[in-house]
């Protein structure tokens, strides 16, 4: 009841979508618009609340709790800890939009920000859009649920499920039959947000492969892209938490600073530096408005088409994700657990969108317009290989980007065919997660997302990217708010019950 229900519902659609592809768009995109015209405001209200929620446990009793109980032994050193949820969290997304939304926004800043494009104001409104969309919020969004499973499984001895913590207050309901519903509703959300974001991955590396050797963008290009990004990941998942993600999150992260690092000495430094201060004093200063989607935001298009659409991109993932997060987290405590889940990546976020955005925003703004030129013309997957062109290596750099586009999404997905597997089989299960019936549940779900991605960014590019994300974000949005009622059931109903758990057997 879990394995089936979002195979045959995704099987459908894409036998649908390659059917009779206009009459999939149209209903895909009468979906979408009834999504996000009934539930912007219940995606930005959610959202905010589980900030605050968050803050709330960092200063609560629960946060001094130790996932798995106080005898309980890290399986991760910190280091590894923070490469692996990182990468699981942001896959190829800041790839992708780091360089491309700003220029967006720079471009056509909504009404509400008071700026005219290619402004001052625009710029400094493009990037507190940027630390908006990728620091605390969505790590936020990603940590409730990941802690109520943690705390739930481990400490509790819940059934390792999105139902087994929902069982705290949803009690036999969310057990059995009503179990298997609530997993399968978080695995298909699951299945639509990262095919979503293996879309933008394959966009990435088209566009790049354009410019590094000539190969124009083609539907079998992207069948191929396709086809090496789920074999590596495959490959890499059956190799086990200890062998395959550790190593490539380490690679990954690793990568990730060396490329910022270079981008911050060799564009324009001072720019980026300034960019970021305003930047993040207007975020600040605007959190509250922007999060709850208060006056003129709440019906601007904007607000629908990018906030909340991030929202849901979020909510798609965090899930099914949190099983994966909650997992490697035992033996650390729930403020260690804030710390390494929310707070380290919101910063990295942060820095990264200071030193890619404000490259992009400053680079644009110097060459007369050549980065809103290449979004124009090419798509937003070749607003990065523009901003490169306009640094030194531009070649190397852009092979390295490639490779850690690929390395990174490869990453991301082998933590989430873990998750996935254990929903479908149980880790408790004949062959848990090392057996051959698990290595065929990973191989069938890695080769279902990566045909939905292949067919969505093979006719309907970003948009149908957007579409996925939206769709996989509604089951995912009501999870998110049941896994907040659970933090708060552990804050007081059942606080007695995890610190007895705590408490060593006499």
């Amino acid at each position: 009841m879990v394995f089936w229900p979002p195979v045959v519902l995704l099987l459908l659609a894409l036998l649908f979508s390659l059917v009779d592809f206009d009459g999939f768009h149209a209903w895909a995109t009468t979906a979408n618009n009834w999504i996000l015209t009934r539930f912007d405001w219940l995606f930005s209200l959610a959202s905010f609340a589980a900030v605050l929620l968050v803050t709330w446990v960092a200063i609560s009793p629960l946060g001094k709790v130790r996932v798995g109980g106080p005898k309980a032994k890290p399986i991760l050193k910190r280091w590894n800890w923070f490469a692996i949820t990182l990468c699981t969290t942001i896959a190829t997304g800041i790839l992708f939009w780091g360089t491309a939304e700003p220029i967006f926004h720079i471009n056509s800043p909504p009404g509400f920000s008071g700026a005219e494009a290619h402004s001052e104001e625009a710029a400094q409104f493009a990037l507190s859009s940027m630390f908006m969309h990728w620091t605390i919020t969505p790590y936020a969004i990603y940590t409730i649920p990941a802690l109520a499973f943690a705390l739930a499984h481990y400490n509790l001895n819940r059934p390792y499920s999105l139902s087994g913590p929902l069982s705290l207050i949803f009690g036999r309901f969310a057990t059995g039959r009503g179990g298997a519903v609530i997993d399968a509703i978080g695995l298909y959300a699951l299945v639509a947000g990262v095919a979503a974001s293996l879309g933008a991955g394959i966009l990435t590396i088209a566009g790049g492969l354009d410019v590094i050797v000539g190969v124009s963008d083609s539907v079998v290009l992207k069948f191929f892209i396709t086809l090496a990004i789920v074999v590596f990941f495959v490959a890499s998942s059956v190799s086990g938490i200890q062998r395959g993600i550790k190593y490539l999150s380490d690679i990954n992260i690793r990568f990730f600073f060396v490329l910022c690092a270079f981008i911050f000495v060799t564009g324009p430094t001072m720019a980026m530096l300034t960019l970021g201060g305003q930047g993040m004093f207007e975020y600040v200063a605007d959190f509250i408005p922007r999060s709850l989607a208060l006056g003129e935001r709440a019906s601007d298009p904007w607000t629908r088409n990018w906030t909340v659409f991030y929202c849901a991109n979020w909510l798609a993932w965090a899930p099914i994700t949190a099983l994966f997060l909650g997992r490697i987290a035992v033996g650390y405590t729930v403020r260690e657990f804030l710390l390494f889940n929310l707070v380290a990546p919101a910063a990295f976020g942060a820095l990264w969108m200071t030193v890619f955005g404000g490259a992009a925003i400053e680079i644009d703004a110097t060459t007369n317009g050549s980065l809103s030129e290449a979004l124009n013309t090419n798509g937003p997957e070749a607003v990065i290989y523009g901003l490169f062109s306009a640094l030194p290596f531009a070649g190397f750099v852009t092979v390295v980007f490639v490779t850690l586009t690929f390395i990174s999404f490869v990453t991301a997905m082998d933590s989430n065919t873990h998750s996935i597997t254990g929903v479908c089989l149980k880790p408790e299960a004949p062959g848990g997660q090392h057996g051959q019936t698990a290595m065929l549940v990973k191989v069938f779900w890695g080769a279902l997302v990566g045909a939905v991605a292949w067919v969505m960014t093979a006719t309907t590019g970003i948009e149908g990217i957007r579409m996925l994300s939206n769709l996989g974000g509604l089951p995912g949005l009501f999870i998110l708010i049941s896994m907040g009622a659970v933090i708060v059931s552990l804050q007081t109903v059942w606080f007695d019950e995890v610190r007895a758990a705590q408490q060593p057997a006499d």
